[in-house]
């Protein structure tokens, strides 16, 4: 009997105590991609991407012409000429490759150096609106199976997200 009772304070107690705790739910991911910062930040960094494959494509053109007129030349050539052109040419794919890693790796830091400062401005606005609404526990959109749509605050955060800041310096 004192188990029962004991069972029944601990729930009536707890659920007590969860009533009065505020949760609520939001989407980074939508405010990263749909906020005004965030396209500015996709839509510059999609620039700087086109303009590398552009780049990437005419040194890719050269080394495959030059390939090819290399194997044109086999025959005719002498076989030092003909190895040392084709080392020459592995070098400058070597290069290449080097090159095109670089700029992935210079893009990619660009991406995550935009992505953290946004989300730092995310977490302050986060900060000061839990503070306001007296909200509890913010859990990320994806990690949530089903809840109610009025505790998504996605809308109001993009909304304070769009007045603090409109673009970032990628440089």
């Amino acid at each position: 009997m004192k188990k029962i009772i004991l069972t029944l304070f601990f729930f009536i107690f707890s659920s007590i105590t969860n009533a009065q705790e505020k949760v609520v739910y939001l989407d980074i991911s939508y405010l990263l991609s749909q906020s005004e910062v965030g396209k500015y930040v996709n839509s510059k960094l999609k620039k700087i991407n086109d303009k590398n494959i552009e780049e990437f494509k005419k040194v890719e053109l050269n080394i495959k012409s030059s390939e090819e007129n290399l194997l044109k030349q086999k025959n005719i050539l002498k076989k030092e000429d003909y190895e040392k052109k084709l080392s020459n040419l592995k070098i400058k794919y070597k290069s290449y490759k080097d090159q095109r890693k670089k700029k992935n790796d210079e893009l990619t830091q660009l991406r995550n150096k935009a992505g953290n400062e946004i989300l730092n401005h995310i977490n302050e606005i986060l900060a000061k609106y839990s503070k306001n609404k007296s909200i509890s526990l913010v859990i990320e959109k994806k990690n949530v199976v089903i809840g109610k749509s009025d505790l998504d605050v996605t809308s109001d955060v993009l909304s304070l997200l769009d007045e603090k800041i409109k673009k970032i310096d990628l440089n």
